[in-house]
């Protein structure tokens, strides 16, 4: 099916009000509803699951240190939208078909309130353990100011409830980064992109079986990645956004089930663009800003950017995926028209320094973990499994940091493409990526580890903090981290999102010290 881009005007997401409010503290009841809405002028209405029932959620902003409470509810139905593959741990016959749970994505926050893959309930508050049948989930935001998203993390269907609408943004803010005098307002723009396809009639498509499978494969059967054919953008097909000639802000999620993007900008029929620079990632605003030309997004991965618009009154910029060639329709993302009346002087500004951050010493780490992404043949079915380590979801724990230590992890991959490894809990820090003999590391089942090159240090725009990391082929890459404020068991886990529906996520537990 094909679509025409930039004939629709871009979302901007409701921002949500608590019910109630005191001092210090906020409390929500957020409700996941199957709904319809409509994602394209050409399009019929598609039905969808979100949050408040609207896709993407609606945008939560609270203030550092601030405690929220949020009850998630479900009233979704007892059937799927989208296919189940049954065969996978978790989503068995004996469990309900439609389960949810909330991720808070990159929150410093308790095990009870994670989300927990296991942690599921459903409409009728069935659930895998009773005691989060009435659980209010409490979010301290004890971090620093920056752009989280939530999303559902439900075990075995995680890539199905995300791609039919469960996420948002979740933004912390602090008196600090306010002083900073960044665009605000209407001009602090938050921008949810996913990748989808589409039936004829509308609804989402999401295919039940990979290209000629194999005979054997169940149906449906996970697939190993899934890409769609349109881009999405605050729920909208290829929109456009007027903007005035002036600095923006906005505030980047790829929220997509296992597509990169390589962000670019690009004035119609002219090489210029506008200047553009990055000033903060997953955990929060860096040192200084980053000029950028492009920028490369994986799942989970967020950006926070500052647009000048000043010089290009009357221009259309688009915003590219130059991932893919020019001719593949997924190029395009969306189209800025700089068509607006200027309302006033622009009186934001980009500061030379934005915050402090501070580095974790590598002495400081107490143990370093070589922890490899691998793949074998799925030994029940002919298709391919992803693992962590070697390991699959129910092997016992084998990562066991204790409370208040900083730890180095260095994530191996010896495969052919990256994986975006993503730690509940903390926020760490790249401290490089370096290349080895993959051959070799292969043949000798990850005994020998040859490296082939020095070190390479993270891009500038990787230098703050990151809870998702791109762990590239053939590199090792190595990561600091302090773990923090609560014990209990957390996970880690690829966020292509059919990688970690499909065994590619493993449990860690954040112990007490031992008492000497």
């Amino acid at each position: 099916m094909e679509l025409s881009k930039f004939v629709d005007k871009l979302p901007i997401p409701k921002k949500l009000c608590p019910k109630y409010k005191g001092h210090g503290w906020s409390y929500y009841e957020i409700r996941m509803k199957e709904f319809k809405q409509k994602l394209h002028r050409d399009l019929g209405e598609t039905t969808l699951w979100g949050y408040e029932g609207c896709y993407p959620g609606p945008t939560i902003e609270v203030r550092k240190r601030e405690k929220v409470l949020i009850k998630w509810i479900n009233e979704l139905p007892d059937k799927h939208i989208l296919p189940v593959d049954k065969t996978l741990h978790g989503a068995e016959h004996d469990v309900p078909e439609v389960r949810t749970v909330v991720h808070l994505h990159g929150a410093n926050v308790e095990p009870d309130s994670d989300g927990h893959p296991e942690a599921w309930f459903t409409r009728d508050f069935k659930v895998r353990g009773p005691k989060f049948a009435t659980k209010i989930y409490e979010y301290t935001n004890d971090q620093p100011a920056t752009a989280l998203w939530y999303h559902d993390h439900a075990l075995g269907i995680t890539r199905l409830n995300v791609y039919a609408g469960l996420a948002g943004m979740y933004i912390i803010r602090d008196k600090y980064k306010d002083k900073l005098n960044l665009p605000s307002g209407e001009y602090e723009i938050p921008l949810v992109i996913q990748d989808k396809m589409f039936k004829e009639n509308g609804e989402l498509y999401y295919p039940e079986q990979p290209d000629n499978p194999p005979p054997g494969l169940p149906n449906p059967s996970v697939l190993p990645a899934f890409t769609g054919d349109v881009i999405l953008v605050n729920g909208m097909v290829w929109p456009y956004h007027e903007v005035e000639p002036r600095k923006y802000r906005f505030r980047v999620v790829n929220a997509s089930n296992t597509r990169f993007y390589n962000l670019k900008l690009s004035q119609e029929g002219d090489a210029t663009a506008p200047p553009w620079y990055q000033i903060g990632s997953d955990g929060g605003l860096f040192d200084i800003p980053v000029p950028m030309i492009s920028l490369i997004l994986a799942p989970a991965e967020r950006a926070d950017l500052i647009v000048d618009f000043t010089d290009f009154a009357g221009k259309k910029i688009q915003m590219l995926n130059d991932a893919v060639a020019s001719d593949d329709p997924t190029h395009s993302i969306m189209e800025f028209r700089v068509t607006k009346k200027l309302k006033g002087e622009d009186k934001s500004y980009l500061p030379s320094h934005l915050c402090h951050v501070r580095r974790i010493p590598e002495y400081k780490a107490c143990k370093v973990r070589d922890l490899s992404f691998g793949a074998v043949n799925d030994p029940n079915y002919p298709r391919p499994l992803f693992l962590l380590d070697n390991k699959m979801w129910s092997d016992p724990i084998s990562e066991t940091p204790e409370l208040g230590s900083v730890e180095i992890w260095r994530l191996i991959n010896p495969g052919q493409f990256p994986h975006p490894l993503h730690i509940h809990l903390v926020q760490f820090q790249i401290l490089d990526r370096q290349p080895f003999d993959v051959e070799r590391y292969n043949a000798t089942q990850g005994k020998e580890l040859v490296f082939t090159g020095g070190r390479v240090l993270p891009d500038l725009n990787e230098r703050g903090w990151k809870d998702t990391v791109r762990a590239e082929a053939g590199f090792v890459t190595r990561i600091i981290s302090r773990f923090i404020d609560f014990s209990g068991q957390y996970v880690w886990h690829c966020h292509i999102l059919e990688h970690e529906d499909h065994e590619m996520m493993r449990p860690f537990l954040v112990k007490e010290p031992e008492k000497h």
